[in-house]
C-alpha cells in the first residue's frame, strides 16, 4: 500500500516512514509543503495520504486546503489528517465530504502504532477514522438532539463516528453485540437516521448528521 506524506517536521516524517515501512506500507514520497504534496500525489497516485494540518510557509491551514484540493483533483483520494490539537473547523471541513476515505487524528495517536496503522488502513479502504478527542469535542457543541441521547448512546455514537463496527463497539464497552444493536437502533431513531445503513455507510450517515448541525462547508 503506497503512502504519500505531507509533513515538514523532519523527525516526525522520518519516524512515520520507518514506522509505516515496518508495518507493510510503502512510503512513495514525503513532501514538506502543499505544492510538493500535490505534485507527489499526481506523480505517485498513492493508495492513501497522510497530511499535517499546518505546513509552510504560514503554518496555518495549508495542509487541510491541500488535502481538500487533492480530493477534488482525485475524487475519493484517502486522506488521513494529523493535527497537534483538536481544531474543530478543520475537522468539520473533512466531515462535510460524504464520500469516505477520511481520517483526522491527533499526532499523539501516532505513538499507538496498532491504533494508528489500523486507522490508516480503514481510511485507505474508504472508511472513516476520527480521533476520540475530536469526536468528543464535536459532540459537546452540537446540542439537541444529541442531548436526547443517554450517556451510553453518546458513547456508542462516538465509537460509530470513529469507524468501529458493532463487534468493535461491544468489545470496547464490554457489552454484548445485541446490546450494541439496540443502542444503535435507539441512536438512529433519536437522530432521525435510517437504521438500514451499516458499515461505512452508517458512519457517513452519522458524519453527515454532524455536518448538518454546524460543520462548515469545504473551501
Amino acid at each position: 500500500m503506497r503512502v504519500v506524506i505531507a509533513e515538514d517536521n523532519v523527525l516526525l516524517a522520518s519516524g512515520l516512514e520507518l514506522l509505516l515501512g515496518s508495518q507493510g506500507f510503502e512510503v512513495a514520497a514525503i513532501a514538506e509543503d502543499a505544492p510538493g504534496f500535490l505534485a507527489a500525489v499526481e506523480a505517485h497516485r498513492p493508495d492513501v495520504t497522510i497530511v499535517d494540518v499546518r505546513l509552510p510557509p504560514a503554518f496555518r491551514d495549508e495542509g487541510i486546503h491541500a488535502a481538500l484540493r487533492a480530493r477534488r483533483d482525485h475524487p475519493g483520494l484517502p486522506v488521513l489528517v494529523l493535527s497537534q490539537y483538536v481544531e474543530q473547523e478543520y475537522a468539520g471541513r473533512l466531515l462535510s465530504d460524504p464520500r469516505g476515505g477520511i481520517g483526522y487524528l491527533l499526532k499523539d495517536r501516532v505513538s499507538r502504532i496498532a491504533e494508528f496503522t489500523d486507522a490508516l488502513r480503514r481510511v485507505a479502504a474508504g472508511g472513516t477514522a476520527m480521533d476520540p478527542e475530536v469526536i468528543a469535542q464535536l459532540l459537546a457543541v452540537r446540542g439537541d438532539p444529541v442531548d436526547a441521547l443517554t450517556p451510553r448512546e453518546r458513547e456508542v455514537l462516538a465509537l460509530m463516528a470513529e469507524g468501529h463496527d458493532n463487534a468493535g463497539i461491544a468489545q470496547r464497552l464490554f457489552v454484548t453485540d445485541n446490546a450494541v444493536h439496540k443502542h444503535i437502533g435507539s441512536v438512529f431513531l433519536k437522530l432521525g437516521l435510517s437504521t438500514g445503513d451499516s458499515g461505512h455507510r452508517r458512519v457517513r450517515a452519522v458524519l453527515a448528521w454532524l455536518r448538518r448541525h454546524g460543520g462548515p462547508e469545504p473551501g
